[in-house]
């Protein structure tokens, strides 16, 4: 048994050290709005955060994940991920909508370190993520709005604020 601190909580699994922390995530833990893209670390469809920073988990084996804090996109709450959603909702971002947990993850990390981006520095951050439909001027839009919003509130993330989040994101986005 490996013990993880997935969303606030400390979560025992049963897998193998290797385990990519994704299957772990989707399979054993049934958090299912991180996605399965290309199993290579390249698209960015299974973006989570660890220890506040925007991670790959389908290539990060859960030994080093140990003693690290993980959010995934049903547990993170705060000002910039309920700003990043509105605006995501606003303008209407989302087309297929699979890409979508993994490009909130990167933008909130964005958004955490950099207030006020710039078209560059969005694109910087953001460029680890791929949307096959091809909304990336809509997500640059949402992400300058989103700073507009409020964004100089710090982002906060309990246990019990993941829990109540779950249900409007636990299919990865398609409910912004």
């Amino acid at each position: 048994m490996t013990t993880l601190n997935i969303n606030g909580k400390a979560v025992s699994v049963n897998a193998d050290p290797d385990t990519p922390l994704l299957w772990v995530l989707r399979g054993e833990l049934q958090l299912v709005g991180t996605k399965y893209g290309c199993g290579k670390a390249l698209c960015g469809a299974c973006t989570v955060h660890l220890d506040g920073e925007a991670v790959r988990s389908c290539m990060l084996p859960i030994a080093a994940v140990q003693g690290r804090e993980v959010w995934t996109i049903e547990g993170i709450q705060g000002a910039q991920i309920d700003a990043l959603r509105e605006a995501w909702s606003a303008i209407d971002v989302v087309q297929c909508g699979y890409c979508q947990s993994g490009q909130l993850m990167s933008a909130c990390v964005l958004l955490q370190k950099t207030a006020r981006p710039t078209d560059e520095q969005i694109d910087a951050a953001m460029s680890g993520n791929i949307c096959r439909c091809g909304t990336y001027p809509r997500i640059r839009a949402a992400i300058h709005k989103a700073a507009g919003a409020g964004n100089d509130r710090p982002m906060t993330v309990t246990a019990e604020q993941g829990a109540s989040n779950k249900k409007s994101v636990a299919d990865g986005g398609s409910k912004l």
